[in-house]
């Protein structure tokens, strides 16, 4: 592994699972093969049933890298992020899904910028050279149309403001406090805040894939309501 030379020496990949059986190996070698920054894997489960953890603890015999982390605010998947939050106090931080839905092959470029002195690296797939492969088409739209719109109206430096794929300084997130209470709206909070405050934000093109095993967690009518808060607090604030 590479460390880079700059603000930070490293990655902190926080990573949520859920009854990730089938994803979880596969993961982890795409970590090592795609990510040459140095970094370590900090992975947050809900319940001790979770059948992510037996093959998980397997690889962490082969490997010191992997961390694992009870979810200690109760279970979901903002309460996980959250604990992986808490659990850093220095270096880079990215937070990546346990189903290869994420683009791993920008993660050093992210984290080169992040070292160039940008606060939040967002993986874009609104930008030119983006894209979005499978996924429910209203999904899609909708989450096309937010960020698009959040990058004229309220100025954001993203078109993406809805993707959970982003990386952040660790300062930022101690500076930040998180109102979400519902799930992956975590991500564009906390882009939406760094904005207000200052913080210098950039973007990468990432291609998103829907996952190809297991159950999405992603619930889109029980959040809407959430993003849709965030969505408007971004433009009222900019007004």
């Amino acid at each position: 592994m590479v460390a880079a030379e700059g603000r930070f020496d490293y990655i902190n990949i926080v990573m949520p699972v859920y009854n990730e059986k089938e994803n979880i190996g596969n993961t982890i070698n795409e970590i090592n093969h795609k990510i040459n920054s140095a970094h370590k894997i900090i992975i947050i489960y809900d319940f001790e049933e979770d059948n992510t953890l037996p093959p998980l603890k397997n690889l962490m015999m082969k490997q010191d890298n992997i961390f694992l982390l009870k979810n200690k605010y109760g279970r979901g998947v903002l309460n996980a992020i959250k604990t992986g939050f808490e659990s850093v106090s220095e270096g880079a931080v990215l937070v990546m899904m346990a189903d290869l839905s994420d683009d791993l092959s920008i993660v050093d470029e992210m984290f080169a910028r992040l070292n160039q002195g940008y606060d939040i690296v967002c993986g874009s797939r609104y930008m030119k050279g983006g894209k979005q492969i499978g996924g429910p088409v209203l999904k899609k739209s909708m989450s096309r149309l937010a960020g698009i719109s959040l990058f004229f109206l309220a100025g954001l430096p993203t078109r993406d403001a809805t993707n959970s794929f982003k990386m952040y300084g660790a300062d930022v997130l101690q500076n930040i406090e998180i109102e979400s209470g519902g799930g992956f709206e975590l991500g564009m909070e906390i882009v939406i805040k760094a904005h207000q405050r200052g913080y210098k934000i950039t973007e990468v093109p990432s291609i998103w894939r829907d996952r190809e095993a297991g159950e999405s967690n992603f619930k889109l009518w029980a959040w809407l309501p959430r993003y849709l808060h965030w969505y408007f607090y971004a433009i009222i604030k900019r007004s």
